[in-house]
């Protein structure tokens, strides 16, 4: 805890023959990060065949998936699946070298890649000629206002007939350049279409090579003629059965893809997932170094990983391969990656800090400290006992029905699960429930209208207060951070920095405690100003020598920072008044209503039952949201701002996906 896990540098060379079941064993076990091997006597190495096939049917199977998943019945859904989702079923397979695999995966794709394809292809072609259909009918409808038989609209003999629409101002320049070019011989049918003409031309052959450009020239926009005889409200009806047929066996084809869905859609997500996988450790292979016997591999693990690791590369190399765990140096520290390390009860709350960045390897790991300062800021900021309750009572459903995946819902769940104890048990100190509505209820019950549940103050009628305690907070919260930078910093040698920049502020702070203290000891205010002179002295010496002739312009803007920095938690303040506010003016509005009657029926108390529950509920969801936000931010800003970095790398390591497959290996 508050340090990442202890990594050491492993270093491996084996047989070449070894490679393939050695990966796959590293890539299942998933506690290796490899990385380049720096070497100049070695070659690298690269992908295979093999490989190079597990790339390619990858991209294969993962398209006939795509067709299938879309034609697959729905199973489940709604709240209840997001809530408690299914976990699916793994399939085992027996991995017995990537030549078996690529085989295996090769006489399935013989006998399902034909068969989708063939429905794939109905499907396809048969809504292209739907689509062809329709705009065959749209042109028919379009031709219907000229009302002549689509044969005398296309090319006959020595004829060439035109259809097209073109924009009304253009037509008649248009039509006057059309008669000068073909002396005349031009027959014109044309209809009014609000902003277009719809015309129908007819020129002999021979004139037809002088009016395209003209007709070009002034962008008529060509209509093709359906095939048929006949009027076109006349072949409408013809057009539209053809549709209806086509239709019918559009559905027959995507009933036929649902049963080969349904046949196939489990079996080809196995085998794109077993795909996915050897593509994933193909990409490792120019990280390797090789001749023409042995291949090397570098990366780093955790220390604890490290015997299970060893004992397995021995298993699968039958003891044929060198192995060196070393400790990192000093030169290696900004290289090595970061994995946390958190007891149970913090670490979904990883994901916050994961969210910022990681530590570096030299700093504090500040997961356990913000497990609880986030859950009691969000809680302050939400500060009503049933809002908690309800974001409660939401948060522990999902994380008993997503625990067993241990995913993102999964985590922030949890956080929320923390923070909505905390929103209670601030809601209690207040007295807020819904607002004053516990305040209304006891009230009405008890006959006394100057009844309320106990609470240290109210909010609303004492902000001062509130606004005192949240600065105070933000007081100690800053300071927590300052230390923990100075711890860190003398700890990694650097005492210029921990004395010059951490120190001070930490002095600032103990001196404006001291100084706000109601009730001052004897030589309180005497030895407050000494630290915050003292702090004061540090830290123009910090400023000066870190920043020089530019000292004088950086000493009032970055003690004022700090000063601005520490009103920034008076947001504690103003969310909780908020919150409060808002449901108060519900109650409000409710009361407002609540008396309307029409007749002897009490439409108020059913309108103001909706706007109680309804607002109620939003007022939730909506200061939830903000609390979510604003709690990050002070730890993010004002927090990490004292101490943290978050400039380390995440630990990634070579670890395999499995959803659907399990790898069963050899022994």
């Amino acid at each position: 805890m508050f340090r990442p896990e202890e990594m050491v540098k492993i270093e491996v060379i084996t047989l070449s023959r070894f490679k393939d079941p050695l990966l796959t064993y590293l890539h299942e076990a998933g506690a290796v990060e490899i990385r380049e091997l720096d070497v100049e006597l070695a070659q690298r190495d690269s992908p295979n065949e093999y490989h190079r096939k597990a790339a390619s049917y990858s991209i294969t199977i993962s398209r006939l998936a795509d067709f299938l998943r879309a034609y697959r019945k729905a199973s489940g859904g709604g709240i209840k699946a997001f809530i408690f989702p299914p976990e699916r079923k793994k399939r085992k397979y027996r991995y017995e070298g990537i030549e078996k695999l690529i085989k295996d995966v090769e006489d399935f794709l013989s006998v399902v890649e034909p068969e989708v394809k063939a429905v794939e292809n109905r499907i396809t072609s048969t809504q292209a000629e739907i689509e062809r259909i329709k705009e065959n009918i749209a042109v028919l409808e379009l031709l219907s206002a000229i009302d002549l038989d689509v044969e005398y609209l296309r090319h006959s003999g020595l004829v060439e007939v035109v259809v097209g629409t073109v924009e009304r101002q253009k037509f008649e320049p248009m039509l006057k350049e059309l008669r000068e070019v073909t002396e005349g011989r031009i027959a014109v049918a044309s209809r009014d279409m609000k902003d277009r003409i719809l015309a129908v031309f007819a020129f002999l052959r021979k004139d037809y090579e002088r009016a395209n450009p003209v007709l070009a020239k002034y962008s008529l926009e060509r209509i093709e003629v359906p095939e048929g005889r006949g009027r076109p409200r006349e072949l409408i009806p013809v057009y539209q059965e053809k549709l209806n047929e086509k239709e019918r066996e559009l559905e027959e084809a995507k009933e036929e893809a649902a049963k080969m869905a349904e046949l196939y859609y489990d079996d080809v997500v196995f085998y794109q997932e077993l795909m996915e996988n050897e593509r994933d450790k193909a990409t490792v292979l120019p990280m390797l170094a090789r001749t023409n016997m042995t291949f090397a591999l570098t990366g780093w693990i955790p220390r604890k990983d490290v015997p299970e690791i060893l004992e397995g590369i021995k298993n699968v190399t039958n003891g044929k391969a060198y192995i060196n765990v070393r400790e990192p140096k000093k030169e290696e520290l900004e290289d090595i990656p970061i994995k946390l390390k958190n007891p149970g009860w913090a670490r979904p709350f990883e994901m916050l800090t994961e969210m910022y960045g990681v530590p570096r390897y030299d700093e504090i790991d500040p997961t356990p400290i913000i497990a609880f300062t986030y859950s009691f800021f969000f809680g302050f900021m939400l500060t009503d006992f049933l809002y908690g309750l309800i974001v409660g009572i939401v948060a522990a459903l999902l994380v008993k029905g997503h625990r067993k995946f241990n995913d993102g819902t999964y985590k922030f769940a949890y956080t929320l699960l923390w923070s909505s104890v905390f929103t209670m048990a601030m809601g209690i100190l207040f007295g807020s429930y819904f607002g004053n509505a516990g305040d209304i209820i006891l009230q009405y019950i008890t006959g006394n209208p100057e009844a309320q549940f106990p609470r240290i103050t109210d909010p609303l009628k004492d902000p001062m207060f509130v606004l005192m305690l949240a600065l105070a907070i933000g007081l100690a919260h800053l300071f927590m951070g300052y230390s923990i930078g100075f711890f860190v910093r003398w700890k990694n040698g650097d005492v210029k920095g921990a004395l010059l920049e951490q120190f001070p502020w930490m002095l600032i702070i103990l001196a404006i405690v001291l100084y706000a203290m109601p009730s001052k000891p004897e030589g309180a205010l005497l030895g407050a100003k000494a630290l915050f002179g003292v702090g004061l002295v540090l830290f123009a010496i910090g400023e000066i020598a870190a920043n020089g002739a530019l000292a004088a312009l950086l000493l009032i803007s970055d003690f004022f920072g700090f000063v601005g920095t520490w009103l920034s938690y008076a947001r504690l303040m103003a969310l909780a008044l908020a919150t409060s506010g808002i449901a108060m003016v519900i109650n409000v509005l409710a009361d407002m209503v609540w008396g309307i009657k029409i007749s002897i029926v009490p439409l108020g108390i059913v309108i103001g039952a909706i706007i109680f529950i309804g607002g109620q509920l939003f007022s939730t969801a909506i200061n939830a949201l903000g609390a979510f936000v604003h709690s990050l931010r002070l730890q993010y800003v004002e927090f990490f701002g004292t101490f943290y970095s978050g400039e380390g790398k995440p630990f990634s390591p070579f670890k395999s996906k499995r959803e659907v497959s399990e790898l069963e290996l050899e022994a």
